[in-house]
């Protein structure tokens, strides 16, 4: 009976470990954080991503906004306690994570680019973008 429970176990590892990709000791891990929910979810990921780091010092970190999820990234954006969002992302973008702005999102809100703050990069679509991570550069999704 316990040898069973251990084949059948055994399979079921052998089957998830051939459909994930193999991370080869000391590479880092790819994650994107789906942001499209304005500046309460922004004030969110900025502590997790604030935590991710200090965890996984050496984790490639993508931020893709759309919608809402743009807000925190235009030149004078504040949070709640009314502290600019731009220090925030400059301290983060320093530590390596990279921050996308949909495109469409920006036509369609008829904002102009120039009111993305530097560190601040226009993607052509944020949803593809996030697809484009996950399908063909292995990123891992988180939403906070």
């Amino acid at each position: 009976m316990f040898y069973r429970i251990l084949s059948r176990w055994s399979v079921l590892v052998c089957m998830l470990g051939a459909s994930l990709p193999a991370l080869a000791q000391g590479d880092a891990i790819k994650v994107v954080y789906h942001l499209n929910e304005g500046i309460e979810q922004a004030a969110r990921a900025s502590g997790n991503l604030r935590n991710h780091l200090g965890a996984d010092p050496n984790a490639k970190i993508q931020v893709v906004t759309h919608g809402r999820g743009i807000d925190f990234l235009l030149k004078d954006a504040k949070n709640s306690a009314g502290a600019a969002f731009s220090n925030d992302v400059e301290e983060l973008s320093l530590r390596g994570v990279e921050f996308k702005v949909c495109r469409n999102t920006l036509q369609s809100r008829k904002i102009d680019p120039a009111q993305i703050i530097a560190d601040g990069k226009i993607a052509p679509s944020g949803v593809a973008e996030v697809a484009r991570l996950q399908a063909k550069e292995g990123y891992v999704y988180l939403r906070p």
